[in-house]
């Protein structure tokens, strides 16, 4: 017979070939072409010279060859009575400042005002990944954290995003941004969202990202109350290959405001690279530059931590800790921030849930500048860092943490009861304004449906003679209410006509400004006061109890429900008559199985979903196909599976018995052993199987009889079996412990099966 080749790899290679990481490809470092995350040779060393009241050089660069960034900066970010006090003092020192929590946050914000771009990008840089988050929690503005969702879908279809916005902020996110599969559909997408955006409450700030001249002009129509699309790069050229300069950014942001407008830029690392303009220059450097021309423009945030880039920052070694280093200069800047977490930046599910993790413990103003909370097929921005697939899972790690992601768990009723009177709002909306008008069939497939595949709606044609028809008749919001009032939808109208209300105060122009509960609370009436243990933002009770509202929780009562539903049909299967108190047995050949307090009483199946009384069947044929005899006792004294056992064993003629819990888990004890080296463990109740239970029976004999045995083995598949079951097996046994009776002896139990098997065992 031929050997078998010897194998040229050890196989765990290629088990780990086949884990979503594997699709992640990682870059070397390599600053010259631009893959350096903190830092780079090209990178300049940070100073600056004042003469006669105005900066002479900045960061190594003499001001006659100032590029047209360094000109911004210079001019409208850099105070210059503060610039020589936080200059002269060294990047150790202000880093220790960061994560000081005696320095207050607005004495950072105060010397930032005279930092450089590359003193600050030196100073967060020496923060590993720890303290950057702390620094964070302490130096973002407003004290609530926030989040942002997405909502898009495949098709552009209007019925679809309006059900999925009313859930969004059914959720909690106090931000909606949607974009668009075909750009002419920009107008219908707004209508839509902002429709299902104020079914239910209102508060909700939306977005519709679009072109920039094309957005504002949406935004004056007063679909849109806010905009995060002004880019801004750190590189004079990638600034000039869009035909843009930092005083038209400037311009434009200030043209929202004047509309009444919340407006944010969006930077981050990696935009030069992807550009091809990086400079080989460092990605923390180059979004340094950003930030302080963000702050130069005197824009009220930013959206920054990677964003379209964090992909490709995440390859590069350090990449996830930059993009916290990013973050946490535009907070320092005083800047709202709405912090990345838009893009997914690995295949890698562990990846994911550590990236979330330093801004679901930090908060943020925005912990995702773009959470999908549609499915991440149906996210026109590319899948989101999590999207809807994943969004009871980010519910859970709120739970988990007690942290305040920005999200509340939604009852499945009310989920569809938002879906449905978004749908017939905006319905009402397209008929009244004679722009569509939405078939019974279309809007019951958009109500159930999980994502766009599923649905039976407009053509994308007809989404776009809808869109065009709204701008080219120069509807506007007002049409929009007042189509809501006349078809009934009023509390909709009324919502929509407050949020205009609020462009018209301008109160939500502040810094990192959110509704809540009707009421407009930023970093100027909610700043946020960290300062160490007992301050800052806390979980109120109130929302510690919406947080840890999530599905499929277990108590006492649904697990003795649950065991109660098979009451009924175990009573027809199996009777258990208790008959005396259980004394020593002579038998030799017996093998006494010990149950426990609860097992056919209040407790009816294993974990594993065996019925109790099968379970038992088989124990008694395991130990009678050895040639043993059986005798069942109940244990009042005890519900531990080894004492159970033991205990069994102690009563046994023939020194063995075994042990076994109503959740199913068993062993085969010796009366000579100590109580917790037992001869056999059968653990894994919820794979243990009739067959497992009847083999064990059937050892416990073999041993009763001294015969040599092969122990069981019951495989496991690597399940989580903990994470599943322990829960339930840890209210399964308080049961069983609620029946525990120290000073009760064990019990005779006569058995009569009266199902699969006939006849009494005693």
């Amino acid at each position: 017979m031929d050997t078998p080749p010897a194998p040229n790899r050890w196989r765990r290679y290629s088990d780990w070939d086949e884990r979503p990481l594997r699709l992640d490809k990682f870059a070397q470092e390599d600053a010259a072409n631009g893959f350096a995350a903190f830092k780079s040779p090209s990178d300049p060393k940070s100073d600056i010279q004042i003469s006669q009241g105005r900066i002479a050089s900045m960061d190594g660069v003499l001001v006659h060859d100032f590029d047209m960034i360094d000109a911004f900066i210079a001019e409208h970010h850099l105070d210059l009575e503060i610039a020589p006090e936080a200059m002269a003092m060294t990047s150790d020192k202000l880093a220790q400042m960061l994560v000081d929590m005696h320095v207050p946050r607005a004495e950072l914000v105060r010397l930032a005002r005279g930092l450089t771009p590359a003193k600050l990008a030196d100073v967060v840089g020496r923060l590993n990944a720890l303290e950057l988050a702390f620094a964070y929690s302490k130096m973002r503005p407003r004290k609530t954290p926030g989040n942002q969702a997405h909502v898009t879908n495949a098709k552009d279809d209007p019925l679809q995003l309006a059900a999925d916005a009313a859930v969004a902020v059914g959720l909690g996110f106090d931000e909606l941004e949607t974009t668009m599969r075909v750009s002419r559909n920009s107008w219908s997408n707004a209508l839509a969202c902002v429709v299902g955006s104020v079914v239910g409450r209102w508060g909700a700030l939306f977005q519709c990202s679009s072109e920039e001249a094309e957005e504002l002009r949406i935004g004056m129509a007063g679909f849109t109350s806010y905009a995060e699309t002004v880019s801004v790069y750190g590189t004079e050229k990638s600034f000039t290959d869009g035909d843009d300069t930092p005083w038209s950014k400037a311009f434009l942001v200030a043209a929202y405001a004047s509309r009444g407008i919340k407006a944010r830029c969006t930077s981050g690392a990696g935009a030069e690279l992807l550009m091809g303009f990086h400079e080989a220059k460092s990605l923390l450097y180059l979004e340094a530059r950003c930030l302080c021309l963000q702050r130069g423009m005197g824009v009220q945030g930013t959206q920054n931590g990677g964003i379209d880039g964090a992909p490709l920052t995440a390859t590069i070694p350090g990449g996830m800790r930059e993009m916290m280093a990013e973050n946490l200069l535009a907070v320092w800047l005083d800047l709202e921030c709405a912090s990345g977490n838009d893009a997914r930046a690995t295949e890698s599910e562990i990846r994911v849930g550590a990236k979330i993790m330093p801004y679901l413990i930090a908060g943020s103003d925005f912990i995702c500048s773009g959470f999908g909370s549609i499915l991440s097929y149906d996210n026109s921005f590319n899948a989101s860092l999590f999207n809807a697939e994943e969004l009871e899972d980010y519910l859970v790690l709120q739970r988990d943490f007690e942290a305040d992601g920005g999200l509340t768990p939604l009852p499945e009723t009310t989920a569809l009861d938002l879906r449905t009177r978004a749908v017939d709002a905006l319905s009402a909306v397209l008929e009244e304004l004679e722009l569509a008008h939405p078939t019974p069939q279309m809007k019951a497939s958009v109500i159930v449906a999980s994502g766009s595949r599923e649905t039976q709606t407009f053509s994308i044609g007809e989404v776009t003679r809808i869109s065009e028809a709204i701008e080219s008749r120069n509807l506007s919001v007002i049409d929009v209410i007042r189509a809501l009032a006349k078809r009934g939808f009023v509390p909709e109208a009324q919502n929509l006509l407050n949020l205009v209300k609020l462009r018209v105060s301008g109160d939500y122009l502040q810094t990192s400004a959110i509704v809540r509960n009707e009421h407009v609370i930023s970093a100027i009436n909610d700043p946020n006061d960290y300062a160490g243990p007992g301050t800052g933002y806390r979980l109120s009770e109130a929302r510690r109890d919406e947080i840890i509202g999530i599905r499929d929780t277990l108590g006492q009562s649904e697990v003795l429900s649950a065991q109660a539903r098979h009451k009924k049909a175990e009573s027809k299967r199996i009777v258990y008559l208790e008959t005396e108190t259980a004394v020593e047995g002579k038998n030799s050949s017996e093998v006494v199985i010990g149950i426990s307090p609860a097992f056919g009483l209040q407790l009816f199946q294993t974990t594993g979903g065996l019925n109790l009384s099968e379970v038992l069947n088989c124990l008694v044929e395991g130990v009678e196909s050895g040639g043993g005899k059986a005798r069942v006792v109940r244990m009042y004294h005890t519900a531990d599976t080894s004492f159970l056992g033991l205990s069994a064993a102690k009563l046994s003629g023939s020194g063995i018995g075994i042990g076994i819990q109503a959740k199913g888990t068993a062993v085969i004890h010796s009366s000579d052993r100590l109580p917790h080296n037992n001869l056999e463990l059968f653990s894994n109740a919820p794979i243990t199987t009739l067959e497992h239970y009847r083999a064990l029976g059937h050892n416990a004999a073999l041993y009763a009889f001294k015969q040599e045995v092969e122990p069981i083995l019951v495989p496991t598949q690597g399940e989580a079996l903990g994470a599943r079951f322990h829960a339930q097996v840890a209210l399964i046994h308080a049961i069983e412990t609620g029946l525990v009776d120290p000073n009760r002896a064990p019990a005779e139990v006569a058995l009569k099966f009266t199902g699969k098997k006939a006849g009494a065992h005693q």
